[in-house]
């Protein structure tokens, strides 16, 4: 609902007190940027040529000076530089991962909102982009929110869970509130041990 896939049945959803289902859509372009789980873009774009579509609320496809330089910052903090030039269809599954965040990152927004941005990336690149997200909002100030499915990435990285099952809120809190054995297996129905594992709460499930 938040962004705007599926319509409310009642009430209303507000992003920093803009309505999301009476904001146009360029003024709220401009304070909420998402990354869908899927995107269907034109795989013969380069990277920087994506990259350039998270400023097309500011200069509506003409970019000025200005959107060059969000362009290139994007790309140099996701660490793109080398593949700026690369079309979509040559990179793996995680440097174009990579290069849709820096498209979301681009539009320069205050809140961020990203769902599966763990979508068909490995063990080692699923940390990575988790890192990357939480240097985001540490660096750069974003309120960043994510939809995933590992508990223990969202234990990892977040300071806030807010955990759903059957579309609607059960539990929420900080990680420490959260992950218990107790509140695990209410969550996800299945017997869930807790380890302290570098300082982390991680939770250990066997099939």
């Amino acid at each position: 609902m938040m962004s705007r896939l599926l319509p409310m049945d009642k009430g209303r959803v507000t992003v920093d007190g803009l309505d999301v289902s009476t904001t146009l859509g360029d003024v709220l372009a401009k304070r909420l940027s998402i990354l869908r789980q899927e995107n269907a873009i034109n795989s013969r774009l380069t990277v920087r040529d994506l990259v350039t579509f998270g400023r097309y609320p500011y200069s509506k496809g003409r970019p000025n000076n200005e959107d060059r330089k969000h362009v290139e910052q994007a790309i140099g903090y996701l660490g793109l530089d080398d593949l700026s030039g690369r079309f979509l269809d040559e990179l793996s599954g995680g440097q174009r991962q990579r290069a849709f965040v820096a498209m979301v990152l681009c539009q320069d927004t205050d809140y961020v909102l990203l769902d599966e941005p763990l979508n068909n990336l490995d063990m080692k690149h699923s940390a990575s982009m988790m890192k990357l997200l939480r240097r985001a909002a540490d660096e750069l100030g974003k309120t960043v929110v994510l939809v995933l499915h590992d508990i223990n990435f969202a234990s990892c990285y977040s300071d806030h869970i807010v955990a759903m099952r059957h579309g609607k809120v059960v539990h929420q809190g900080n990680p420490d509130e959260l992950i218990h054995p107790e509140i695990l297996e209410d969550i996800y129905e299945m017997e869930i041990a807790v380890e302290i594992i570098g300082g982390k709460r991680i939770g250990v499930y066997y099939l």
